[in-house]
Protein backbone atom coordinates (compact mmCIF):
# COMPACT_ATOMS: atom_id res chain seq x y z
CA UNK A 1 0.00 0.00 0.00
CA UNK A 2 2.68 2.58 0.93
CA UNK A 3 4.49 2.07 -2.91
CA UNK A 4 1.74 3.40 -4.17
CA UNK A 5 0.46 6.27 -1.56
CA UNK A 6 -1.36 8.72 -3.34
CA UNK A 7 -2.06 11.29 -1.54
CA UNK A 8 -5.40 12.70 -2.64
CA UNK A 9 -5.43 14.34 1.14
CA UNK A 10 -2.51 16.34 2.03
CA UNK A 11 -3.46 15.79 6.02
CA UNK A 12 -4.50 13.16 8.30
CA UNK A 13 -7.75 12.53 10.05
CA UNK A 14 -7.51 13.82 13.64
CA UNK A 15 -10.26 11.54 15.02
CA UNK A 16 -8.21 8.45 14.01
CA UNK A 17 -6.48 6.50 17.22
CA UNK A 18 -3.08 6.85 14.59
CA UNK A 19 -3.83 10.35 14.26
CA UNK A 20 -4.82 11.71 17.27
CA UNK A 21 -1.99 9.98 19.30
CA UNK A 22 0.25 11.76 16.47
CA UNK A 23 -0.70 15.41 17.16
CA UNK A 24 -1.22 14.85 20.80
CA UNK A 25 0.25 11.94 22.07
CA UNK A 26 4.37 11.70 20.85
CA UNK A 27 7.18 13.52 23.11
CA UNK A 28 7.67 15.43 19.99
CA UNK A 29 4.55 16.96 19.51
CA UNK A 30 4.06 17.98 23.99
CA UNK A 31 4.13 21.66 22.92
CA UNK A 32 0.64 21.24 20.80
CA UNK A 33 -0.84 19.44 23.62
CA UNK A 34 0.36 21.96 25.99
CA UNK A 35 -0.68 24.51 24.13
CA UNK A 36 -4.58 23.14 23.67
CA UNK A 37 -5.36 22.05 26.81
CA UNK A 38 -4.23 25.52 28.61
CA UNK A 39 -7.23 27.05 26.13
CA UNK A 40 -10.28 24.58 28.54
CA UNK A 41 -7.52 24.69 31.94
CA UNK A 42 -8.61 27.38 34.60
CA UNK A 43 -5.46 30.00 35.47
CA UNK A 44 -4.73 28.37 38.27
CA UNK A 45 -3.82 24.88 36.48
CA UNK A 46 -2.39 26.16 33.27
CA UNK A 47 0.67 23.43 32.41
CA UNK A 48 4.27 24.14 32.48
CA UNK A 49 5.79 20.82 32.18
CA UNK A 50 3.85 17.27 31.40
CA UNK A 51 4.59 13.58 30.75
CA UNK A 52 2.53 10.56 29.77
CA UNK A 53 1.48 7.37 31.42
CA UNK A 54 0.35 4.29 29.18
CA UNK A 55 -3.00 4.15 29.67
CA UNK A 56 -2.66 0.25 27.87
CA UNK A 57 -1.07 -1.52 30.72
CA UNK A 58 -4.12 -1.39 33.02
CA UNK A 59 -5.55 -4.82 33.18
CA UNK A 60 -8.67 -5.05 31.14
CA UNK A 61 -9.55 -2.06 29.00
CA UNK A 62 -6.33 -2.01 26.74
CA UNK A 63 -8.04 -1.98 23.35
CA UNK A 64 -10.77 0.19 24.56
CA UNK A 65 -8.00 2.66 26.00
CA UNK A 66 -5.76 2.88 23.04
CA UNK A 67 -7.13 6.37 21.85
CA UNK A 68 -7.31 7.56 25.54
CA UNK A 69 -4.12 9.18 27.61
CA UNK A 70 -3.32 9.99 31.01
CA UNK A 71 -0.70 12.91 30.96
CA UNK A 72 0.52 14.44 34.24
CA UNK A 73 1.05 17.78 34.34
CA UNK A 74 2.64 20.51 36.56
CA UNK A 75 2.19 24.25 36.63
CA UNK A 76 5.11 26.64 36.63
CA UNK A 77 4.54 26.94 40.63
CA UNK A 78 5.29 23.41 40.82
CA UNK A 79 1.56 22.45 41.34
CA UNK A 80 0.79 18.72 39.80
CA UNK A 81 -2.56 17.84 38.41
CA UNK A 82 -3.76 15.31 35.85
CA UNK A 83 -5.44 15.14 32.74
CA UNK A 84 -7.29 12.19 31.04
CA UNK A 85 -7.80 12.92 27.00
CA UNK A 86 -9.76 10.72 24.97
CA UNK A 87 -11.79 10.72 21.35
CA UNK A 88 -13.24 7.59 21.09
CA UNK A 89 -16.34 6.33 20.03
CA UNK A 90 -18.32 4.10 22.62
CA UNK A 91 -21.80 3.13 23.65
CA UNK A 92 -22.69 4.51 27.10
CA UNK A 93 -20.19 7.49 27.24
CA UNK A 94 -21.31 9.10 29.32
CA UNK A 95 -20.90 5.56 31.90
CA UNK A 96 -17.40 5.16 30.57
CA UNK A 97 -16.05 8.55 31.16
CA UNK A 98 -16.70 8.45 34.89
CA UNK A 99 -15.51 4.98 34.92
CA UNK A 100 -11.99 6.26 32.59
CA UNK A 101 -11.71 8.82 35.39
CA UNK A 102 -11.57 6.71 38.16
CA UNK A 103 -8.19 4.92 36.97
CA UNK A 104 -6.11 8.14 37.42
CA UNK A 105 -7.23 8.32 41.00
CA UNK A 106 -6.44 4.52 42.01
CA UNK A 107 -3.12 5.46 40.53
CA UNK A 108 -2.88 7.51 43.66
CA UNK A 109 -3.29 5.17 45.67
CA UNK A 110 0.14 4.93 47.49
CA UNK A 111 1.08 1.46 49.51
CA UNK A 112 2.92 3.22 52.21
CA UNK A 113 0.33 5.20 55.03
CA UNK A 114 -1.13 7.56 53.38
CA UNK A 115 -4.01 10.15 54.20
CA UNK A 116 -5.98 10.11 50.53
CA UNK A 117 -5.07 13.30 49.62
CA UNK A 118 -5.52 13.15 45.77
CA UNK A 119 -4.63 15.47 43.16
CA UNK A 120 -7.25 17.30 40.85
CA UNK A 121 -7.98 15.12 37.76
CA UNK A 122 -9.60 16.60 34.82
CA UNK A 123 -11.79 14.73 32.03
CA UNK A 124 -11.09 16.26 28.60
CA UNK A 125 -12.84 14.63 25.78
CA UNK A 126 -13.03 15.53 21.84
CA UNK A 127 -15.78 14.01 20.24
CA UNK A 128 -16.82 13.58 16.90
CA UNK A 129 -20.27 12.46 17.38
CA UNK A 130 -23.24 13.30 19.87
CA UNK A 131 -23.68 12.20 23.03
CA UNK A 132 -26.44 14.21 23.53
CA UNK A 133 -29.85 12.55 22.58
CA UNK A 134 -31.83 15.29 22.91
CA UNK A 135 -30.85 17.62 20.27
CA UNK A 136 -32.28 20.98 21.96
CA UNK A 137 -30.09 20.14 25.00
CA UNK A 138 -26.62 19.47 22.69
CA UNK A 139 -24.07 22.12 24.27
CA UNK A 140 -20.91 22.16 21.54
CA UNK A 141 -18.92 22.57 25.12
CA UNK A 142 -19.73 21.41 28.26
CA UNK A 143 -17.64 21.72 31.63
CA UNK A 144 -18.99 19.41 34.62
CA UNK A 145 -17.56 19.07 38.55
CA UNK A 146 -19.24 17.54 41.33
CA UNK A 147 -21.98 20.72 43.14
CA UNK A 148 -24.83 20.46 45.41
CA UNK A 149 -28.29 20.98 45.18
CA UNK A 150 -27.88 24.83 44.79
CA UNK A 151 -25.39 25.13 42.26
CA UNK A 152 -22.62 25.01 44.55
CA UNK A 153 -19.26 23.67 43.86
CA UNK A 154 -18.99 20.35 46.01
CA UNK A 155 -15.81 18.75 45.10
CA UNK A 156 -13.12 20.81 42.94
CA UNK A 157 -10.72 17.78 42.19
CA UNK A 158 -12.52 15.77 39.27
CA UNK A 159 -14.23 17.69 36.29
CA UNK A 160 -15.20 16.73 33.10
CA UNK A 161 -14.84 18.55 29.94
CA UNK A 162 -16.67 17.32 26.52
CA UNK A 163 -16.27 18.68 23.34
CA UNK A 164 -18.96 17.62 21.07
CA UNK A 165 -17.50 19.13 17.64
CA UNK A 166 -20.07 18.42 15.46
CA UNK A 167 -21.89 21.21 16.69
CA UNK A 168 -19.01 23.75 16.58
CA UNK A 169 -20.25 25.98 13.31
CA UNK A 170 -17.56 28.64 13.25
CA UNK A 171 -16.17 29.29 10.10
CA UNK A 172 -12.51 31.08 9.59
CA UNK A 173 -13.86 34.64 9.66
CA UNK A 174 -15.62 34.30 12.62
CA UNK A 175 -13.07 32.78 15.42
CA UNK A 176 -12.60 34.94 18.24
CA UNK A 177 -10.20 33.23 20.02
CA UNK A 178 -7.13 30.59 19.89
CA UNK A 179 -9.54 28.32 21.53
CA UNK A 180 -11.66 28.50 18.39
CA UNK A 181 -8.87 28.47 16.38
CA UNK A 182 -7.45 24.86 18.20
CA UNK A 183 -11.01 23.57 17.50
CA UNK A 184 -11.18 25.33 14.16
CA UNK A 185 -7.77 23.25 13.54
CA UNK A 186 -8.52 19.87 14.66
CA UNK A 187 -12.55 19.89 13.26
CA UNK A 188 -11.40 20.98 9.35
CA UNK A 189 -7.73 19.63 9.51
CA UNK A 190 -8.54 16.41 6.96
CA UNK A 191 -10.07 18.79 4.46
CA UNK A 192 -7.13 21.45 4.38
CA UNK A 193 -5.05 21.53 1.71
CA UNK A 194 -2.88 24.96 2.66
CA UNK A 195 -2.66 26.46 5.95
CA UNK A 196 -5.03 28.99 6.12
CA UNK A 197 -4.35 32.70 7.05
CA UNK A 198 -6.53 32.31 10.53
CA UNK A 199 -3.58 29.47 11.70
CA UNK A 200 -0.93 31.25 9.87
CA UNK A 201 0.84 31.27 13.17
CA UNK A 202 3.81 28.87 14.93
CA UNK A 203 1.95 26.61 17.32
CA UNK A 204 -0.42 25.72 14.08
CA UNK A 205 2.34 25.93 11.53
CA UNK A 206 3.69 23.01 13.24
CA UNK A 207 0.56 21.33 13.86
CA UNK A 208 0.57 21.64 9.96
CA UNK A 209 4.08 19.74 9.85
CA UNK A 210 3.32 17.14 11.84
CA UNK A 211 0.06 16.14 10.29
CA UNK A 212 1.49 16.33 6.58
CA UNK A 213 0.74 12.96 5.19
CA UNK A 214 3.73 12.92 2.77
CA UNK A 215 6.00 13.38 6.11
CA UNK A 216 4.85 9.94 7.49
CA UNK A 217 7.46 6.66 6.22
CA UNK A 218 6.24 4.12 4.72
CA UNK A 219 5.66 2.16 8.29
CA UNK A 220 3.55 5.15 9.98
CA UNK A 221 1.88 5.68 6.69
CA UNK A 222 0.17 1.84 6.74
CA UNK A 223 -0.59 2.13 10.31
CA UNK A 224 -2.64 5.28 9.49
CA UNK A 225 -4.07 3.67 6.19
CA UNK A 226 -5.74 1.01 8.67
CA UNK A 227 -6.00 3.04 11.80
CA UNK A 228 -8.19 4.88 9.03
CA UNK A 229 -10.00 2.07 7.60
CA UNK A 230 -10.98 1.33 11.19
CA UNK A 231 -12.80 4.51 12.16
CA UNK A 232 -14.00 4.21 8.46
CA UNK A 233 -15.73 1.04 9.37
CA UNK A 234 -17.77 2.93 12.99
CA UNK A 235 -17.94 6.42 11.33
CA UNK A 236 -19.60 5.83 7.41
CA UNK A 237 -21.69 3.32 8.73
CA UNK A 238 -23.63 5.76 11.41
CA UNK A 239 -23.10 8.27 8.42
CA UNK A 240 -25.79 6.03 6.70
CA UNK A 241 -28.15 6.42 10.06
CA UNK A 242 -27.63 3.02 11.04
CA UNK A 243 -28.90 2.36 14.74
CA UNK A 244 -26.03 2.49 16.92
CA UNK A 245 -26.54 -0.96 18.46
CA UNK A 246 -27.02 -2.51 15.28
CA UNK A 247 -23.75 -1.22 13.47
CA UNK A 248 -21.69 -4.15 14.00
CA UNK A 249 -24.04 -6.75 12.83
CA UNK A 250 -24.98 -4.64 10.04
CA UNK A 251 -21.80 -4.12 8.69
CA UNK A 252 -21.01 -7.80 8.86
CA UNK A 253 -24.17 -8.86 7.43
CA UNK A 254 -23.79 -6.65 4.38
CA UNK A 255 -19.98 -8.10 4.25
CA UNK A 256 -21.33 -11.97 4.18
CA UNK A 257 -24.46 -10.82 2.05
CA UNK A 258 -26.58 -12.20 4.83
CA UNK A 259 -29.24 -8.74 4.89
CA UNK A 260 -31.34 -8.61 2.38
CA UNK A 261 -32.67 -4.99 1.38
CA UNK A 262 -29.24 -3.51 2.08
CA UNK A 263 -28.07 -2.96 -1.44
CA UNK A 264 -29.37 0.68 -0.88
CA UNK A 265 -27.06 1.30 2.03
CA UNK A 266 -24.13 -0.71 0.93
CA UNK A 267 -23.75 2.33 -2.10
CA UNK A 268 -24.26 4.81 0.77
CA UNK A 269 -20.91 3.79 2.70
CA UNK A 270 -19.13 3.02 -0.61
CA UNK A 271 -19.90 7.07 -1.53
CA UNK A 272 -18.07 7.63 1.35
CA UNK A 273 -15.35 5.27 1.37
CA UNK A 274 -14.97 6.53 -2.38
CA UNK A 275 -14.84 10.07 -1.10
CA UNK A 276 -12.26 9.07 1.65
CA UNK A 277 -10.33 7.49 -1.68
CA UNK A 278 -10.42 3.82 0.11
CA UNK A 279 -9.13 1.32 -2.64
CA UNK A 280 -11.57 -0.42 -4.60
CA UNK A 281 -10.88 -3.75 -3.19
CA UNK A 282 -11.23 -2.52 -0.01
CA UNK A 283 -14.41 -1.14 -0.53
CA UNK A 284 -15.66 -4.41 -2.22
CA UNK A 285 -14.84 -6.34 0.86
CA UNK A 286 -16.45 -3.96 3.42
CA UNK A 287 -19.54 -3.84 1.72
CA UNK A 288 -20.10 -7.13 -0.12
CA UNK A 289 -20.43 -5.20 -3.60
CA UNK A 290 -18.52 -6.19 -6.87
CA UNK A 291 -15.85 -4.45 -8.21
CA UNK A 292 -17.75 -3.59 -11.15
CA UNK A 293 -20.54 -1.90 -8.88
CA UNK A 294 -18.24 0.36 -6.95
CA UNK A 295 -16.17 0.85 -10.75
CA UNK A 296 -19.60 1.65 -11.87
CA UNK A 297 -20.58 3.76 -8.46
CA UNK A 298 -16.90 6.10 -8.92
CA UNK A 299 -17.37 7.00 -12.46
CA UNK A 300 -20.85 7.93 -11.86
CA UNK A 301 -19.81 10.25 -9.27
CA UNK A 302 -17.16 11.56 -11.12
CA UNK A 303 -20.00 12.40 -14.06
Amino acid sequence: MSEKRVLAKKYLNPYTDFGFKKLFGEEGSKDLLIDFLNQLLPEQHQIAELSFKNPEKMAGTAKERKAIFDIYCQTANGERFIVEMQKAKVKYFKDRALFYSTFPIKEQVKKSEWNFALLPIYFVAILDFHYDEDEEKRKFRRDVCLKDQDGDVFFDKLHFKFLQMPLFTKQAHELESHFDKWVYFLKNLENFDHIPAILNEPIFQKGFDIAELSHLTPKQFDAYQRSLLEYAEVKNVSDTSFEEGMVKGKIEGIIEGKIEGEKEKAFAIAHNMLAKHFDLTTISDLTGLTLDEITALARSEKT
